[in-house]
């Protein structure tokens, strides 16, 4: 296989690069077209310059297959969120959450409430323009500052969804790095608890200070007498969330486990909501659509299905577009060389990625885009240096989907802003899990505290034929 000089590497990195940024920045393009128009230029001027075609497809084929498993589990993710709602579940976690509002704890039972909506749905997005919309309301009508309750929100949205295994960022973070979804999230404990616990502590401190009186808000007991209208609501309908996170905890393969998930919440709809089989059908194909007629609760259940993980396939493709041949070129190995020789030692490696990644991130905004071109790009590096990939996924989350709502141009970004109505500079320093991921993540690579080292029998021959020395 041929690969170009150093020097028609690099420009062929500068020119995806300046594709990328210009697509995202200047014309504001979906990150979708913009890398698969970064992927065609690459793809051109590499055979332009000797690269033969059938090379980059073999490797566009063989970044797919790697991504076989992951686009799975997402298609099966969006099935279970659709069945969870048809079947209650959700409906049901969003009613118990609600009713422990409590002006005197109201920071705290928010960020619990966001956290656990959250980790069982896997969307911040989604928590935040349902629960979080209607959580804002409720602040303004007990005086609680805007920004107090934003923060609350964003933190307990995107802890749990960093933490969650229906999380399509924490899919594809695993995914990008080749590492097991479960080992990766587990390893996202070090940096992501003691943010949170911090940001618990933090709330305690305000809402003693908050001087609000309890009050039953309309919107509140308009959503709950809602679900009450709409739906079964039964403790029994938690049990979908609670087999499938156990079966997880007890590290069962991800797709029979969702699978499991997926057969209890239709059996659900079933026997308590009324559900027949055409409507499970199309629930887990299109989505649950929630017929209400009142705005915010329709809003709030309108979620899940099959097409919902269409957009987010079309990225992984993208990137496999553009990343692929880059790979060909040698542009990618052109990158290991200069970190490989710059970092001498796994510390100083760990810290090129983290800020390479962070600069990457905060320049596009995506975390779509900065996963799938640095994720395949720096994980090798990780192995050379006998330090397990789990720490490189850890560092794309830290700096990319938790620190996405830190980057107000960024598309998480704008979406929390305009959605909470609460500018980033006012509410993110009420989110310390935002970017204490940063700070713990810098303060271990330093310390060597919760740093992994890999597995020796899972190290490529290559590398252990290599020269570079593995020191921490």
């Amino acid at each position: 296989m041929r690969e170009l000089s150093v020097m028609k590497a690099t420009t062929l990195l500068l020119v995806s690069i300046a594709v990328i940024f210009g697509g995202l920045l200047v014309v504001k393009a979906p990150s979708t077209m913009v890398l698969a128009a970064a992927g065609i230029t690459v793809i051109i001027l590499s055979l332009l310059w000797g690269i033969k075609w059938e090379d980059i497809e073999k490797d566009i084929y063989d970044t797919l297959g790697k991504m076989l498993l992951p686009i799975l589990i997402l298609l099966a993710v969006g099935v279970l969120i659709g069945a969870w709602m048809l079947s209650g579940t959700i409906p049901v976690i969003i009613y118990y959450g609600l009713l422990l509002l409590k002006p005197s704890i109201f920071l705290l039972v928010v960020t619990i409430a966001c956290t656990l909506m959250s980790l069982m749905t896997g969307t911040s997005w989604g928590t935040i323009g349902t629960v979080g919309v209607a959580c804002m309301g409720v602040a303004i009508g007990l005086g609680i500052p805007p920004h107090y309750a934003a923060g609350a929100i964003v933190t307990g949205a995107f802890f749990g969804d960093k933490l969650s295994p229906l999380s399509e960022t924490t899919i594809m973070a695993a995914a990008f790095t080749d590492v097991n979804l479960v080992e990766h999230i587990k390893h996202l404990l070090y940096t992501t608890i003691p943010g949170f616990v911090i940001s618990l502590v933090l709330y305690a401190i305000l809402g003693f200070q908050l001087n609000g009186k309890d009050n039953n808000n309309e919107e509140i007991n308009l959503i709950l007498s809602t679900l009450e209208t709409h739906f079964y609501l039964n403790p029994i309908l938690l049990l979908p969330p609670i087999v499938v996170l156990y079966l997880i905890y007890k590290q069962k393969p991800t797709l029979p486990v969702f699978g499991i998930g997926i057969l209890l919440g239709c059996v659900l709809a079933m026997v308590f909501q009324g559900s027949n089989l055409l409507e499970v059908a199309n629930t887990m194909n299109d989505g649950f659509t929630a017929k209400t007629n009142i705005k915010v609760v329709d809003e709030m259940l309108q979620q899940g299905g099959l097409s919902s993980m269409y957009s987010t396939l079309g990225i992984l493709f993208a990137a496999a577009i553009f990343g692929s041949p880059m790979r060909t070129a040698g542009v990618i190995q052109v990158i290991l060389d200069k970190i490989t020789e710059l970092a001498k030692t796994g510390k100083a490696m760990m810290t090129s990625c983290l800020t390479l990644h962070s600069l990457f991130f905060i320049i596009t905004g995506s975390f779509y885009v900065s996963f799938s071109v640095l994720g395949p790009m720096l994980a090798p590096l990780y192995d050379k240096y006998n330090l397990h990939r789990k720490n490189l996924g850890r560092t794309l989350e830290d700096t990319g989907s938790a620190f996405s709502p830190a980057v107000p141009w960024g598309i998480t970004g704008a979406f929390v802003a305009s959605t909470l109505n609460v500018s980033t500079g006012q509410f993110i320093l009420y989110a310390p899990v935002i970017y204490l991921g940063v700070v713990f993540a810098l303060i271990y690579i330093f310390t060597g505290y919760g740093i992994a080292k890999a597995d020796p029998d899972q190290i490529n021959k290559e590398v252990k034929s290599g020269n570079v020395e593995a020191t921490l």
